[in-house]
């Protein structure tokens, strides 16, 4: 594994893990969202943010953290990544620690968010908390499709996301292997 995207929820643990991974493997971590904001939360236009990106990831070794799924983001990220991770974990659990978050970070600026975007109450990122797991299906769908040329991996709680971790620098697995449970694959 030297070039790992991980999706998720915002409050999946998407930084957590990419922090962890980082710790473990020494691959730099990518926090996405500091490309996409500028300071007092003003989304960088798609241009730039894909240029960014594209830099970022020209390394030879990374970990990107974020969602950033239209098809004009995505590019290059999933070309690039020998690894691909999504994270479901229950919404209300996600939304919990992004409330949990705020609180915590209320004012401040977070280590893995822009410059200039301190934590904030934002009733629409709440809703959109909520709403993820309606949207997810076709991030979810697109890796899936990609399970026969990457690892990818879908971790849906704490246990599954340390016997992740336990394995992740010490064995290697296959490309084409995953932890998705058989009974979790839409066979339609």
């Amino acid at each position: 594994m030297k070039r790992i995207a991980i999706f998720g929820s915002p409050g999946s643990g998407k930084s957590t893990l990419a922090r962890k991974l980082s710790a473990q493997t020494g691959l730099p971590v990518v926090h996405l969202d500091r490309y996409y904001f500028n300071p007092g939360w003003v989304i960088t236009s798609d241009a730039v943010f894909r240029q960014a990106i594209t830099r970022a990831i020209a390394a030879e070794c990374w970990i990107t953290d974020g969602n950033y799924t239209t098809e004009s983001q995505l590019t290059g990220r999933l070309d690039r990544a020998d690894t691909l991770i999504l994270l479901e974990c229950p919404r209300w659990l996600c939304l919990w620690r992004v409330i949990r978050r705020i609180v915590s970070y209320y004012g401040r600026v977070r280590p893995d968010q822009a410059p200039g975007c301190p934590e904030r109450l934002d009733w629409g990122f709440l809703r959109f908390v909520w709403q993820f797991p309606t949207k997810v299906e076709r991030t979810r769908q697109l890796l899936l499709s990609l399970s026969d040329q990457k690892r990818v991996y879908f971790l849906r709680n704490k246990a599954e996301i340390e016997q992740f971790l336990a394995t992740a620098t010490t064995s290697e697995p296959e490309i084409g292997s995953s932890l998705l449970p058989p009974d979790r694959i839409d066979h339609a």
